[in-house]
């Protein structure tokens, strides 16, 4: 059968888990001020996330544009230095 050491040990953790379960179901509860404003918060935080996401779009955007701008540098670099070479070797 169960030994008194069994028996307390049971019973123990019995208390423990019901105190606990009564703790947790007698807790705070938020008011409507409080509910408000974790509302604004969470608005706040996801509006940020959306202009988080916005900027990056737009960094992205920017470092193509930035890419391209680069290429065309250099093809006029090129073009120039081409130009100055047969103008070069017209006088020759």
């Amino acid at each position: 059968m169960f030994s008194i050491t069994k028996v307390k040990r049971m019973l123990i953790v019995g208390l423990a888990s019901g105190a606990l379960l009564l703790s947790v179901g007698c807790g705070w509860k938020a008011n409507e001020e409080q509910i408000r404003q974790m509302e604004e918060t969470r608005s706040a935080a996801l509006s940020a996330e959306q202009k988080l996401e916005d900027l990056k779009q737009q960094n992205q955007q920017k470092q193509e544009e930035l890419a391209a701008k680069k290429k065309e540098l250099e093809q006029v670099k090129a073009a120039k230095e081409a130009a100055k070479q047969r103008v070069d070797n017209w006088g020759n």
